[in-house]
């Protein structure tokens, strides 16, 4: 690929969806596109380029942005914000909430979510009139595909308790696999929903009582993480906490944020 083209792909992933790719990212940026250019049969990166500037319905802008999105992710990934969470809502229990928002901002392929939704009702339980409800989030279609059908292979659910994979999700086999399934108890608490996290304001309204935005801010400039931030900020009710990445910090970035915690922040 050429350098005109790659900074042009550059400019338009960055105006679409807020990644900014490093000038040493000509490789990856490569590779990632052309299975779609193999798909349509497109046999440069030029033409393809063109293909997507001219391509008015703007779908093909959705699969560019799914190709480049990086799906790195696992069940209970950073399990301290698990134990966290579960801890905030017994509190809240406790002096008589039983209305629970939560958003998990870059899902990816759902374990996210689904971790959040399995620790909600443990920590529920068989507490009375308790509604919860998750939006789970992300730019990538192909991946929110994947977060709705909540199937998953056995080692994608190695990290499970085994007495949660009994409890929430079904299990079944094929000639080749064991593929897990979250049951609809799970699959009811969550709303799955395409948002491109580069251009606030969001349509939802909160108020939320956690939000977890991990290790997705790393692919951000300061601009567009100080603008995210200040959205996730407007829709945390007074109170409640925003997650981030064991490897990211808001100690370069203006925001409203008081720390609790290395990666736990909360609403003043």
């Amino acid at each position: 690929m050429d350098e005109v083209t790659f900074n042009r792909f550059r400019q338009i992933i960055y105006k679409l969806s807020g990644i900014s790719l490093g000038t040493n990212k000509e490789a990856l940026v490569s590779a990632r596109i052309s299975k779609r250019m193999r798909a349509l049969g497109i046999p440069n990166h030029q033409k393809y380029l063109r293909y997507v500037i001219q391509d008015k319905s703007g779908e093909e802008i959705v699969h560019l942005l799914d190709a480049i999105s990086t799906n790195v992710t696992s069940f209970f990934r950073e399990s301290d914000h698990f134990a966290f969470l579960s801890k905030i809502v017994l509190d809240l229990l406790a002096v008589g909430q039983r209305r629970f928002r939560f958003w998990s901002v870059a899902c990816s392929t759902g374990e996210e979510p689904y971790s959040i939704a399995m620790t909600l009702l443990e920590a529920t339980n068989s507490t009375a009139n308790t509604e919860i409800k998750i939006l789970a989030t992300d730019i990538s279609t192909r991946v929110l595909d994947n977060c709705r059908a909540g199937t998953y292979d056995k080692e994608k659910l190695k990290p499970v308790p085994p007495a949660f994979r009994e409890r929430y999700f079904n299990k079944h086999r094929d000639d080749h696999a064991t593929y897990y399934t979250a049951k609809a108890r799970l699959k009811d608490l969550i709303v799955f929903s395409r948002i491109n996290l580069s251009a606030p304001p969001f349509p939802m309204s909160g108020p939320f009582d956690a939000v977890f935005c991990r290790n997705v801010m790393i692919y951000f400039d300061s601009n567009v993480r100080k603008n995210l931030l200040a959205e996730i900020h407007r829709l945390l009710k007074p109170g409640g906490y925003l997650l981030v990445g064991h490897a990211e910090s808001l100690s370069t970035v203006v925001s409203d944020f008081k720390m609790v915690k290395p990666s736990i922040y909360i609403k003043k």
